[in-house]
Parts: structure tokens; sequence; C-alpha cells
């Protein structure tokens, strides 16, 4: 949401407040269930098979995201795979983990468990921001789970960052949650939504009247549970920390480890993850692959769902993972501009924002 507009963002509701239900939606074809492991619950968005042994895939969601920001991509990878989404901790229907750890490695012990108590790995591995951070942790530390790996716009450390991810990042600084609710207290959920998606979309007028009302929605239901501002929070706190982390720990040397076949997906649009880094994260997966779409933002697997899916079919047909009779993903939409090998420029818009999770992610 650009920092010029006003909406309201109420106050966090104290812990002990009770939860409001609020029906998480779930597209047509679509199914949820909950998961209890150790220490933490998990909400799981599942689809039907299109047959029987396709082999797994899991989607990892972005900060302020759930795993309803993957319903454009799953349908269209049916015949490919069989496709679960999970809520992380904290995020979309899925409670907070019980030890209040929402570091990138808390998250991705949370995948880790996830995978290993369900004996579906190895899996192909889809994370978007955040959550390409957290997969690329998952994939360096059990390789044994990850097949492939597909990163959207992952939230690898920069050491110079766009000035438009500033705002983002300093909802980690203690006090800046109660700043930033007296800055907005006149703000509405449409304006908060409408901002976050200029923010994360290479050009925001390509969502629908149906997934803005639907996102605003789910920002309503979330602003209701008393746990929101706290997951948002540490897990940006996560993020931080995850970036000043050298050595064996850092998420470079992590990436280098990978030894899956890697999907690079960059935007030149974005304004949360710069496409420069895309060459960079080329080098440093040793098996990588790099798909630069010019007018996407932050979320190409919400923007440009046909594109992602071809390549992702198109790393399986390099990687001898291709169905015999999978059906042919839809081609991609035009305008865009796909390359495997370049990066294509882009400029990102301007102005500053802070993504408050309206279902789209970060």
């Amino acid at each position: 949401m650009s920092s010029t507009e006003s909406a309201q963002l109420p106050s966090p509701a104290p812990a002990d407040a009770p939860v409001q239900a609020t029906p998480v939606r779930v597209a047509e074809g679509e199914r949820l269930r909950s998961v209890g492991l150790p220490g933490i619950t998990l909400t799981v968005r599942s689809r039907q098979p299109a047959r029987t042994g396709l082999p797994p895939a899991l989607y990892v969601h972005g900060l302020g995201g759930s795993s309803q920001n993957w319903s454009e991509l799953m349908p269209l990878l049916d015949g490919l795979v069989d496709s679960e989404a999970l809520d992380l901790p904290g995020f979309g229907d899925s409670p907070p983990p019980d030890d209040g750890d929402y570091s990138i490695s808390g998250h991705a012990r949370a995948v880790i468990r996830h995978l290993d108590a369900a004996g579906r790995g190895p899996v192909h591995l889809f994370g978007n921001s955040m959550g390409g951070a957290v997969s690329t942790r998952v994939a360096a530390l059990r390789p044994d789970l990850v097949r492939t790996l597909t990163l959207i716009s992952p939230a690898l450390p920069e050491i110079r960052i766009q000035r438009t991810a500033i705002p983002t990042g300093l909802i980690a600084v203690p006090g800046i949650v109660n700043l930033f609710n007296r800055y907005s207290r006149d703000w509405t959920a449409e304006q908060r939504v409408g901002g976050v998606m200029s923010l994360c979309y290479g050009d925001p007028g390509r969502v629908t009247q149906e997934a803005f009302l639907h996102a605003v929605e789910e920002l309503e239901r979330r602003l209701r549970l008393p746990y929101f501002w706290d997951a948002m929070t540490r897990s940006t706190r996560g993020i931080v920390n995850a970036y000043t982390l050298g050595g064996q720990h850092g998420l470079w040397r992590q990436a280098e480890r990978v030894l899956a076949p890697t999907l690079l997906v960059y935007g030149g649009r974005d304004q949360l993850v710069a496409i420069r880094m895309a060459k960079r994260a080329a080098r440093a997966f040793r098996d990588s692959r790099l798909l630069t779409l010019p007018q996407a933002g932050h979320v190409a697997m919400m923007e440009y769902p046909e594109v992602v899916a071809a390549a992702f079919r198109d790393l399986l047909t390099d990687t001898a993972e291709q169905p015999e009779a999978g059906p042919q993903a839809a081609p991609g939409r035009p305008g865009v501009s796909v390359k495997s090998s370049a990066v294509s420029g882009g400029s990102g818009a301007e102005g500053g924002a802070v993504a408050d999770g309206s279902g789209v992610g970060s």
C-alpha cells in the first residue's frame, strides 16, 4: 500500500481475545485439511491429482501471504504433479507455532516436519519471496526431500536493497507497528489491499475485481486474529536476521549447496527483490535455469501463472522428470518475454509501501 494513501489498521487484539471464525476461501477443485505436528499445526491446501502416481509438489508462500497465493498456478500443473500448498505457522489458516519461532530456520523446520510426517518427499518444491528463502534452506539441509526447486523472487540477501522495500523491512524494528497503527488509523481495507497490490504486482490493473474483493475479505479476516502482527513482525525480523548470517548458515552459501535442479523466476518490475539479483542467483545455484519476466512484479505465479507453468514443464523435460501423459500447459500471456539464460531489464515503480498481509505476500 502506498505511503501516500490513508486507511484504517486496527490495533492488534489482545492475546486472549476470542478469534471470530471466518471461513477461508477455497477455490474450485481445492480442499483444506489441518495437519497436527509436534509444536505446530499446519493448514494444507491441495488439489485432487489428475491421476495416480504423479510426483508430489509443495508450495511455500511469502511474508504476509498464504497457500491461496498458489491457487492460480496449481491447476495448470494438475497433469504434472500432485499439488499441496501449506500455510506457514501464523499465516493463512495456520495458528502460531508453540515456540514462537518465526525465523527462516523455524519456517524451514515446519516444512521439513510436514514432509517427513507425510512421507511425500522428494517433492518439487516451490517458494516465493520469504518462502523462497525457506525453500532454499530446506533444499540445502535436506536434499533427500527436494526433487526440483522453483524459486519466484526469492528473498535472498541483498547488500543494497531497493528503496521501495525499506518500509516492509521496517516492520522488524521494535515499536514500528504501533507507529504504523497511529499513522494508518484512517485507512480502509480496500485502500490497504490496493496499496499492497501496487507494491507486489508489475501491473495492478491485471487484478480482477473478484480477486481484489477476495483479498479484501482475507485481509479483514486476518486482522481479527490476535497474533496477526506478531507473526508479521517476527517473520520480518527472521528475514533480516537471515540476511546478516554468514558462514555455512548464510543463505547464499546454502544456495551453493543445493543439489536439486533449480528454476529461478524474477520480475523486471519487482519492487521488493531487485532483478539485478537474478544473475547472482543463477551463479549461486549450481544447476539453475533463469526465467525473467520484464513486466512482472513480485508474484509472477499470480500475474503470469501460465508462463511459470510452461517454464516448470521445461524444467521437468530438462531433468527427465516429465510425466508421459500430462496435459499441455496453457501458452504464455501476450506481452511477456521469457528468457532462460539472460536477464531482461525492467524498472520498478516508485513509492514506499508496507506489505500487511492482504493475502498477496512478499
